[in-house]
């Protein structure tokens, strides 16, 4: 019997010309996209924990919070979510252009913060600023910046950002700053020279991978997001593959469902079988290879750091 489709087409039908990508799956917007939209994010315990920590910190009134995970792993993701909770209670500002030196750094803050003339020189930008905290404290509402790619920032830079924590009256910090950023930052915070800032930070996140039932979870609430109502589009030994092939990380699964998709739809498939994600993930495997030699240094380059033993007590997920 010729299996049917939500919409009616026929499984064994070569889509129309005219027809897309989301019509011939049944969806309303593409559920593998790379932006860092909310109502994505999938709460896996890890992440659930690590957004609530986040966020409790926050309440709390700590003046530095951190989250460090590899590439991948939904870092913007989780921060997006914290800003679009704080909307309702706290003026916030988020910076990802972190390749800078301190002035531009403190532009992009006044900036963002809406701060008028957010060109000045140093001094300018520091007493406007503070003016700004002061305002928003008074008005009871906190002021919260999240650095993204934090682990971009120089030393001096982010020794001026542990200064910004100085903005405070005897009750409390006028200025909460959240660090999110790659395991090169956690080799910067177990500097000795950053010290200092070390021990300002108070809740210390990381993100652990998928797991394989997390995986099959993860593919399933981003389908259910973008609209899917359809019979499962991919079989548990598909789910399989792309945990094994994804490793777990977020960016990679959804590299591996969206190129698996793309090959459905060229092959006519509204199921994607183990032979379609194998063929991608030699694709994928293909691709990774050649940018590896296309942009690897051809000297050795010096394993990670592990992270300094005394970070560990800080770590709350």
């Amino acid at each position: 019997m010729e299996r049917t489709s939500v919409s009616g087409r026929s499984a064994g039908t070569f889509p129309r010309a005219e027809t897309t990508l989301l019509e011939f799956y049944g969806l309303r917007e593409q559920p593998f996209g790379p932006t860092p939209d909310p109502r994505y994010l999938y709460p896996s315990p890890s992440h659930r924990e690590t957004a609530t920590a986040l966020i409790r910190g926050i309440n709390s009134g700590c003046a530095f919070l951190a989250l460090i995970a590899s590439p991948g792993m939904g870092k913007t993701s989780i921060v997006t979510q914290l800003l679009q909770d704080l909307k309702d209670t706290a003026r916030t500002a988020f910076l990802f252009q972190t390749k800078c030196t301190e002035r531009e750094f403190l532009q992009y803050l006044a900036a963002d913060l809406g701060i008028a003339d957010a060109n000045g020189n140093v001094a300018s930008i520091h007493a406007k600023l503070n003016e700004l905290l002061v305002e928003e404290a008074e008005a009871g509402r906190r002021v919260v910046l999240v650095i993204d790619e934090a682990q971009n920032l120089s030393e001096s830079v982010l020794e001026m950002v542990r200064m910004l924590s100085n903005f405070e009256t005897p009750h409390r910090k006028l200025l909460q700053i959240v660090l999110s950023g790659q395991p090169q930052l956690a080799d910067k915070l177990s500097r000795s020279s950053m010290a200092q800032l070390l021990q300002r930070i108070s809740i210390l996140c990381h993100l652990k991978p998928l797991t394989s039932a997390e995986v099959e979870g993860f593919v399933n609430h981003r389908l259910q997001v973008a609209g899917y109502l359809g019979d499962s589009l991919f079989p548990p030994g598909t789910m399989t593959s792309i945990a094994k092939g994804s490793r777990g990380i977020p960016r990679l699964i959804n590299d591996i469902c969206f190129s698996s998709l793309m090959k459905g739809f060229e092959m006519s498939s509204q199921t994607i079988d183990v032979k379609i994600v194998s063929e991608v993930l030699s694709d994928l495997n293909l691709r990774s290879l050649m940018l590896e030699i296309h942009t690897s240094p051809v000297r050795q380059v010096p394993k990670r750091r592990r992270i300094a033993s005394y970070l560990r007590p800080l770590l709350q997920i």
